[in-house]
């Protein structure tokens, strides 16, 4: 039996750009395979006409299944979707704007050919894009460094191949709060490298804003490292142990030798110093904390990672997940 790639491609509301993405850019480059191929188009309760015309596409071409949700689940839970859905010998994923070049899939598969499991794309450098969204973006891979993640390159991006071996490890991971090349890196498998030029978005406006960007950075944080426990942890001792140290030469100078130096210490002066450090170091440590009970609460609720909307899909397989949940 000749082997297969699926493809999955996550979409929300990008009417404007994926019809020309996906016949002028993708679709050539399907032709070409010399595998049979499937592409798994995942609706994320898109409300721009983007579902209409996926099913258009599925409904003329049975390479192509349309994973509609019932609303919108965000990203990284589209992606999870599709590589669920997916059967094929190894899973490629991609944006559905134009930004990452269709063009460099055989080379992709030229290295899982040669005996990589992952295969990622690295944004090389940004076509034309803001300095904010730059910065923002070595900002990121510098704190993930310092917080002791030393398995994502900086600049990777979901622009990448998995084997089937990879692809059914990381089915079995079930934490909601999840950023997918994160969990993919963590696996641990052999990976190579794909440098690439993030180019412009055909069409529209990106769906993640600043807002969505930071949430998604902070759960990479929580979700990859307990770093911010510790960090706390330590600043916390530091804290402690120069308290100690300043009340116990504030007894002495004060109270023991009269004062010699003129400081003038009072108790309410010293008081108010403790309870200012005391206080700010609670706050900080009570809102850490909160982050990661939000996540346990999260995983405990024991929801259905996504809700696909058979009715509205295409060419889905029959198979079911009883870990999600189906209309």
């Amino acid at each position: 039996m000749s082997k297969k790639i699926s493809f999955v491609v996550p979409i929300y509301n990008e009417v404007d750009a994926f019809d020309g993405f996906y016949h002028k850019m993708l679709l050539p480059e399907l032709e070409k395979l010399k595998y049979d191929y499937e592409l798994i188009l995942v609706d994320d309760g898109s409300k721009d006409g983007s579902l209409e015309m996926i099913q258009k596409i599925a409904e003329a071409d049975k390479h192509v299944k349309v994973l509609r949700f019932s609303r919108n689940f965000g990203k990284e839970v589209a992606l999870t979707a599709g590589i669920r859905e997916a059967v094929g010998d190894a899973v490629m994923t991609m944006d559905a704007d134009g930004q990452q070049p269709p063009k460099l899939i055989p080379e992709f598969i030229q290295k899982w050919e040669d005996g990589a499991e992952i295969v990622i794309g690295v944004r090389g450098r940004f076509e034309k894009h803001g300095l904010i969204a730059k910065m923002g973006s070595k900002l990121f891979y510098k704190i993930l460094g310092a917080m002791g993640v030393k398995d994502t390159v900086p600049g990777s991006t979901d622009f990448r191949l998995i084997d089937r071996c990879v692809a059914d490890e990381y089915n079995k991971l079930t934490e909601h709060g999840r950023i997918t090349r994160g969990l993919m890196d963590w696996l641990g498998f052999r990976k190579e490298y794909i440098d690439y030029i993030y180019g412009n978005r055909l069409a529209g406006k990106p769906s993640y804003n600043f807002k969505k960007l930071f949430g998604l950075a902070i759960d990479s944080f929580i979700s990859l490292s307990t770093t911010p426990l510790m960090i706390f942890g330590f600043v916390g001792a530091f804290i402690t142990i120069a308290s100690f140290i300043l009340g116990l030469f504030v007894i002495i100078e004060e109270f023991m030798m009269g004062d010699p130096i003129g400081l003038k210490w009072t108790g309410p002066t010293c008081l108010s110093i403790f309870i200012a450090f005391l206080v700010g170091l609670l706050m900080i440590s009570q809102a850490i904390s909160a982050l990661y009970i939000s996540h346990i609460h999260a995983e405990t609720q024991g929801r259905p990672l996504y809700i696909i909307d058979r009715k509205q899909s295409r060419n889905l397989n029959e198979r079911k997940d009883s870990k999600n949940s189906t209309k």
